[in-house]
């Protein structure tokens, strides 16, 4: 259209040129044109559009908003699992600051109660059968020992989260029952915590959830025997205050 019109002689195409000249100046300059008169013409559209653009812009401030508050929550309520990644990464895991009153002692007896009411309860809901929690020899009998177990009189697991730490792979690893070992260790594990007061945080929360117990379960299982020393520090560090 434009190369036609500037090709035509006539007062039509002349006032054509002119006003395509200033709007491809326009163009040049700002990047843009603007028709004024249908403008004038549309004063209420354009209301309309400029209260969407406003919308759409405070739209844009919230949603950028709750992205920033999105990353610092993360940072807020994570930021004691990115401290253990990366103290795992670099062997940093350390045993200080944990709870020497040990208020309950585990005992035998007390631990097979509590594995026969978890059996009930399980087996209710059809979630374990006769061969769920039955010792396969006295294995079982020695882990507990072993928790409690002293040297030159002082005890081997002398803090509750050495001791919940050992009790959890102990279990799990030792396959001391013909069925179950992942939930009865996992099961006592948090049991012997609340036994001795320690299964929440300072503010009321329980400090082993259920999706981090079923991951502590699984990598305790999946571990491989050089690596207990790790995962057991890994433990302690994430049940410890």
């Amino acid at each position: 259209i434009i190369s036609v019109g500037y090709r035509v002689k006539s007062p039509l195409a002349t006032e054509f040129r002119i006003w395509a000249t200033s709007k491809l100046k326009e163009y040049l300059l700002k990047g843009y044109s603007v028709n004024q008169e249908l403008l004038k013409e549309n004063k209420t559209q354009i209301k309309e559009l400029k209260t969407e653009i406003n919308l759409l812009q405070e739209v844009a401030f919230q949603n950028q908003k709750q992205i920033t508050d999105g990353f610092l929550s993360i940072l807020s309520h994570y930021s004691k699992s990115f401290e253990l990644l990366n103290k795992y990464d670099t062997d940093d895991l350390t045993l200080d600051s944990l709870n020497s009153e040990i208020i309950y002692v585990i005992n035998y007896n007390d631990v097979k109660d509590a594995i026969n009411q978890l059996k009930k309860n399980l087996k209710s809901k059809g979630e374990a059968s006769e061969l769920f929690g039955n010792e396969k020899d006295k294995s079982f009998e020695g882990v507990l020992g072993s928790i409690s177990q002293t040297v030159f009189g002082e005890l081997a697991y002398p803090t509750v989260e050495q001791q919940s730490a050992q009790l959890l792979y102990s279990i799990i690893k030792g396959h001391a029952f013909s069925d179950g070992n992942k939930r009865i260790g996992s099961f006592i594990f948090v049991w012997f915590l609340e036994q001795n007061n320690i299964h929440l945080t300072n503010e009321g929360d329980r400090k082993v959830n259920d999706n981090t117990l079923v991951a502590l379960a699984l990598a305790v299982a999946q571990s491989l025997p050089e690596q207990r020393e790790i995962i057991i520090k890994l433990i302690i560090n994430l049940i410890k205050n």
